[in-house]
């Protein structure tokens, strides 16, 4: 237990250290840097206090309800909506959805889609340390701070905000160095770490089998084509984000990287393009015990399920990730606004066919159709389906479980197993 401990104060001296040198190396970015280059004590000063002093946001101790016999309060753990604003006050819907919907989690972006405004969330490093300093205030449960911070194209801190640069997944899959893969990971989670986001929805583990993907290949998110090097890159990755406490998401279960159109945009068949060689990663890291959250697709695949999408999949959730891998973890949807999912079905049906798959987080990002309502729309909805029987009070119970057990180790996130 003694030495548990000691390699993990290790780990996040580790981060700590990276956090100093990134708080530094943004100050440069800003032209601050020019006193620091006359005393070069200052900096080791900096980074001495950052080593002995500095309690990251998302290393913070929360103050989790042991239990809840609140349904309100279990349904809103079970909710993460993206929102509009740089700052948020009392009167903001996100934190009105926060105090009295008890939602569990938020989705940042810097782009907004649906008004093609580059004003979203993020601008800067001190505006955004103040908003989810404010959005967690607001929580009577600690907040999932979520960000989708793959790196390369798809990059939400960008270097015009004053953060630093990233690579792509394609690039690190490439190079295929796990020196390099930590060091460029663990750059991204203590920036992360120092504003207060708590959960990157990366590592893609999709397999690279289609280079001409819209939504992947062509975006450079796959690691590689081959499962070996995508499970070795995606660990590295994973136990750098933990270094820092940050939690992760693997995904697209169960592999969008076959796919020849966009779940964005339509309705997404990969019946004939899929192959089981695409479980792979998704397997090694959830049995790795190393996996915090895996993030569903909504690709439709007749071999798995020739009903539903995998989001709405009891056959391949419950089937596959539930009873075939042994995952009792933490399972996020991707954006239950994106076309694939709202041109096929009402909310009420994607919303229960979720549960009943095996959902526990449901993501309304808001940023390809804005409904400043849906936190409490979603929440009616459950509400009404536990109520007529559709949905058990136990699959709320179990989700609310998984998702509490997670919010414990954003204090304490775990070492991958040796």
């Amino acid at each position: 237990m003694a030495q548990k401990s000691e390699i993990a104060m290790k780990r996040h001296r580790r981060c700590h250290m990276e956090i100093a040198v990134t708080e530094h190396s943004n100050l440069s970015t800003t032209k601050r840097t020019e006193s620091s280059a006359r005393h070069p004590l200052r900096l080791g000063i900096i980074l001495m206090f950052f080593l002995v002093f500095s309690v990251s946001p998302a290393l913070s101790t929360p103050d989790i309800p042991e239990k809840d016999d609140n349904l309100d309060i279990k349904i809103g753990q079970m909710i993460m909506v993206g929102f509009r604003g740089l700052t948020v006050d009392h009167q903001s819907s996100v934190i009105q959805d926060i105090r009295q919907r008890h939602i569990g989690g938020v989705i940042l972006f810097d782009y907004d889609v649906p008004t093609k405004s580059p004003v979203r969330n993020i601008q800067s490093t001190a505006q955004l340390k103040a908003l989810t300093s404010a959005l967690q205030q607001a929580a009577s449960i600690p907040l999932l701070v979520a960000i989708d911070e793959e790196g390369g194209k798809v990059n939400r801190l960008k270097e015009s905000f004053g953060f630093p640069p990233s690579v792509s997944q394609q690039y690190l899959g490439s190079v295929n160095d796990i020196n390099v893969t930590a060091r460029y990971a663990r750059r991204t989670a203590a920036t992360l770490s120092g504003l207060g986001i708590n959960l990157n929805c990366t590592p893609v583990v999709d397999l690279n089998t289609n280079p001409d993907n819209p939504v992947i290949g062509r975006l450079e998110r796959s690691f590689s084509d081959k499962p070996d090097v995508v499970v070795r890159q995606a660990s590295v990755m994973i136990e750098a984000f933990h270094e820092c406490g940050i939690l992760s998401a693997i995904k697209h279960f169960p592999g969008h990287g076959s796919s020849t159109k966009d779940t964005h945009e339509e309705f997404v068949d990969v019946t004939a393009t899929w192959s089981p060689m695409e479980l792979i990663p998704f397997e090694a890291v959830t049995k790795s015990g190393m996996c915090d959250l895996v993030m569903t697709a909504h690709t439709y695949n007749k071999t798995l399920d020739p009903q539903w999408p995998a989001t709405l999949s009891p056959q391949t959730l419950s089937g596959i990730l539930r009873d075939r891998f042994h995952y009792d973890g933490v399972i996020m949807s991707d954006d239950m606004q994106m076309k694939a999912i709202r041109s096929s079905y009402d909310l009420k049906t994607a919303v229960s066919m979720a549960l009943l798959a095996g959902i526990d987080i449901l993501v309304f990002a808001n940023n390809s159709v804005y409904d400043e309502d849906i936190a409490d729309c979603v929440l009616s909805i459950i509400r009404t389906l536990v109520a007529d029987g559709s949905i058990s009070r136990e699959r709320i119970d179990q989700s609310y479980r998984r998702i509490m057990n997670l919010k414990k180790r954003l204090a304490s996130v775990p070492s991958p197993r040796r």
